[in-house]
């Protein structure tokens, strides 16, 4: 699907024709559209006769074996599923994060076997900074040798965690956030996922993805907690936030700390932002609660307490203590609003 934000950077993929270089690196914000538009590239390339669109014509064996998932010729690269839960269990199953170094030397054993359906194989990854270095070596090696009439292409939201050699030989293509009237125009369209947009950064897609898990009731409950403090106990609140991401309701939802962590942060940097004469950016509707919280703290503090944040960030997937970890999360927080450190 060719999102309306996305329709110019299209038309230019499609007039690259038989230029079309080996390997791209799709580049661009979370819940932008590159994975969808990674797709689109893939079903064209693959497709008998493309529409005049440029688009996957839809009608054609090649499609219909897409729509399957089980074209031979489309080779996926993503992090594998966890074991998948047991009876009576709820919770989802999760991605390991990480792709792992046995999954590219399987890629590179199948591609040394001609295509089934032509000439023309495509290798989506994604997400590319989701290898780690021995990982990002073996897929240099296909980058550096690409199997002929093969095409890869990298998808990332954190380009710059690539190995510079992994950049140097793909072509980067950015995708840029929706203009301003088409995040309006789309979000007068889906009225459901509307109140998340500012907390997702104006990304549709991540907003659509928000709502379809119901993570419009946690936000809520988000704002309601965090604007409390200080004056609620931090301790107690990090023991009320366990028990909830421990529900069963959370974890069908998918919400863990990872979110939970970033919408902290995301607060903090609209505390920051307003700070210093800026705007709220995440939660534009709270101006009230945010304007309280200014009078009470530091630029340094609040600063301060987002370079913790982005620190506490970086280690939220694999957290070695859930309530140690939310108990450190909420002090500093409380401890930026106490104007101990103005």
């Amino acid at each position: 699907m060719i999102h309306p934000w996305l329709e110019d950077g299209w038309r230019e993929l499609v007039a690259l024709g038989e230029r079309m270089p080996h390997a791209l690196l799709f580049a661009g914000p979370p819940g932008v559209g590159k994975r969808d538009l990674a797709d689109a590239l893939a079903a064209r390339l693959l497709c008998v006769q493309p529409a005049a669109d440029g688009q996957a014509c839809g009608q054609c064996a090649t499609c219909a074996l897409l729509r399957a998932g089980n074209h031979p010729d489309l080779f996926v690269v993503e992090p594998p599923e966890n074991e998948a839960p047991g009876e009576g269990e709820t919770k989802a199953p999760r991605r390991s994060g990480q792709i792992v170094i046995d999954q590219i030397r399987a890629l590179t054993e199948s591609l040394t076997v001609t295509g089934h359906q032509s000439a023309r194989r495509v290798v989506v990854v994604e997400p590319a900074e989701a290898m780690n270095v021995y990982t990002a070596n073996a897929l240099l090696k296909l980058l550096e040798e690409p199997p002929t009439g093969c095409v890869l292409i990298l998808v990332s939201s954190l380009p710059r965690r690539l190995l510079p050699t992994i950049r140097s030989r793909c072509r980067v293509w950015p995708v840029a956030r929706p203009a301003p009237e088409q995040v309006d125009v789309w979000r007068a369209a889906n009225a459901d996922a509307a109140g998340l947009l500012d907390v997702a950064g104006g990304m549709p897609l991540a907003a659509a993805r928000m709502a379809d898990k119901g993570l419009g009731e946690h936000l809520a409950r988000f704002v309601r907690d965090v604007s409390r403090l200080p004056e609620t106990d931090a301790l107690a609140l990090a023991g009320q936030w366990e028990g909830w991401l421990r529900g069963k309701e959370t974890t069908a939802a998918g919400f863990d700390i990872v979110v939970l962590v970033d919408w902290m942060q995301r607060w903090v940097a609209d505390l920051a932002a307003l700070r210093l004469g800026g705007r709220l950016r995440f939660f534009p509707g709270e101006r009230r609660t945010f304007e309280r919280l200014v009078a009470r703290c530091g630029i340094a503090a609040v600063s301060n307490c987002y370079n913790d944040f982005a620190r506490i960030r970086r280690v939220a997937q694999h957290p070695l203590n859930t309530r140690l970890m939310l108990e450190d999360m909420l002090l500093r927080y409380a401890r930026a609003l106490s104007g101990a450190s103005r």
